[in-house]
C-alpha cells in the first residue's frame, strides 16, 4: 500500500498532523504513551470533535513524577473522557487484531470517531510473543479503501473547528454522544466480520467461567491472563470463580457487564491507576455507577495495583480471589479499596 511517514518534533505535533491528514481523507495511524499522550491531550479533543477516524496505539505507561517508563494505565485514564472509543488488549495478538478492526469501526459513517488500542507498556509492547499475521489480500478485502465523508479541498473551501459560542456547541457535543451510543453495535458487527475471515473471535466483553461463578474478578489489559490462570487453579479446588475482561472501555459497556455479573455474590475490580480524590479507581468507579443505577446489591471492592510497572504476581492475584471468598463468607466488604503490593 502507499504510505507516508510524517516525522514531527513532539506528540502534540503528531496528533495535530494526524488530524490534518485525516481531514484530507487519509487513513491515519499514530502511537504514543505516558507523557507523550499527556502532551497530546489538547488535540485529542479536536480529533474526536472534528470526527477524525484516527487509530492510535497506546503502550500504557505511568506518568511522571518521579520519572517512570513502565506499565500502568494512568496515561489513558487521564484522557478517558476525551471522546475517543477505547479498547484494552491482553496480549500482542489482540493488539494486532484490534488495530485492524479499529479502522473499520472508526470509519463507519455512523461513528466517525477516533479509537485508541491500549496495550500494557513493556509487559506487551516489549515482550516476545507469537502473533499470527493475516495475509495482506485478506485484510484489504476486510478493510477496503477508506470512504471519504469530509474532505479539505482548496478548490472547495470549508471551515473546520472554527469558533463556536453557546449557539451550537451543546448540539455538536450531543452528536458525539449519539455516535458513541451507536458504537457497540458497530463493534459487534465488525467483530463478526473479522471472525468470518480470520477465525478469531472478539466481542465487547470477554469472560472466563462466569456462567455459574459466585466470585468474579474484573480487570483491563495483561493482568487478565494471570487472573484466568489463577481462576483455573481455584476452580479445580471447587471454588466457583470467574474473570471478566472488558475489551471495550469507552463507550462503557454497561449492558454487557451487567449481564456477566448477574449470578455473582462478590466482585473484585482491579485498577492499574489511581483516580486521586475519588472513592475508587477509574474502572471501579464506573462499575459502582452502573450497579447503583440498576439498584443491584453486589459486594464490590477495588484493588489498585501494578502502578509504575510493579509486577502483579500470581500470588498477589490469588490473594484477590481469597479476599473475595472471605467477603462472601462474612457478607461484608471490610476494605472497599485495597492497595495491593505497596510497601508500608
Amino acid at each position: 500500500m502507499h504510505t507516508e511517514f510524517v516525522c514531527v518534533e513532539s506528540e502534540h505535533s503528531a496528533m495535530s498532523a494526524s488530524v490534518g491528514a485525516s481531514l484530507t481523507g487519509a487513513r491515519v495511524f499514530t502511537a504514543s504513551a505516558s507523557q507523550g499522550l499527556a502532551l497530546m491531550h489538547e488535540i485529542l479533543y479536536l480529533a474526536s470533535s472534528m470526527r477524525c477516524p484516527i487509530v492510535m496505539g497506546i503502550a500504557n505507561r505511568a506518568l511522571s513524577a518521579p520519572i517512570n517508563i513502565f506499565a500502568d494505565h494512568s496515561d489513558m485514564m487521564g484522557s478517558r473522557d476525551c471522546g475517543w472509543i477505547q479498547i484494552y488488549t491482553e496480549d500482542a495478538q489482540e493488539a494486532y487484531d484490534w488495530v485492524i478492526q479499529a479502522f473499520k469501526i472508526a470509519e463507519n459513517s455512523d461513528i466517525l470517531l477516533p479509537i485508541t488500542v491500549n496495550l500494557d507498556g513493556f509487559t506487551i509492547s516489549h515482550s516476545t510473543q507469537d502473533v499470527n499475521m493475516l495475509d495482506d489480500k485478506d485484510v484489504k478485502k476486510f478493510l477496503p479503501p477508506k470512504k471519504i465523508e469530509y474532505l479539505l479541498d482548496p478548490e472547495k473551501p470549508m471551515t473546520v473547528g472554527a469558533g463556536n459560542n453557546p449557539d451550537y456547541y451543546y448540539e455538536l457535543k450531543m452528536q458525539q454522544v449519539e455516535a458513541m451510543n451507536k458504537a457497540p453495535q458497530v463493534v459487534k458487527r465488525v467483530n463478526d466480520e473479522f471472525k468470518n475471515f480470520s477465525g478469531r473471535k472478539y466481542g465487547i466483553v470477554d469472560t472466563y467461567e462466569m456462567k455459574d461463578a459466585e466470585i468474579g474478578v474484573m480487570a483491563l489489559g495483561s493482568v487478565t491472563g494471570t487472573a484466568i490462570s489463577i481462576a483455573e487453579e481455584m476452580r479445580m479446588a471447587g471454588n466457583k470463580v470467574g474473570v471478566i475482561k472488558p475489551w471495550l472501555y469507552r463507550p462503557f459497556p454497561s449492558k454487557e457487564i451487567l449481564a456477566s455479573l448477574k449470578n455473582l455474590d462478590v466482585l473484585a475490580v482491579i485498577d492499574r491507576a489511581i483516580s486521586f480524590g475519588a472513592p475508587f479507581g477509574p474502572l471501579c468507579n464506573d462499575i459502582m455507577a452502573i450497579l447503583q443505577n440498576e439498584e443491584i446489591d453486589l459486594k464490590v471492592f477495588n484493588v489498585i495495583t501494578g502502578l509504575g510497572g510493579r509486577d502483579i504476581t500470581p500470588n498477589m492475584t490469588r490473594s484477590i480471589f481469597e479476599e473475595a471468598l472471605e467477603v462472601q463468607k462474612e457478607k461484608k466488604v471490610k476494605k472497599p479499596v485495597i492497595y495491593l503490593g505497596v510497601r508500608s
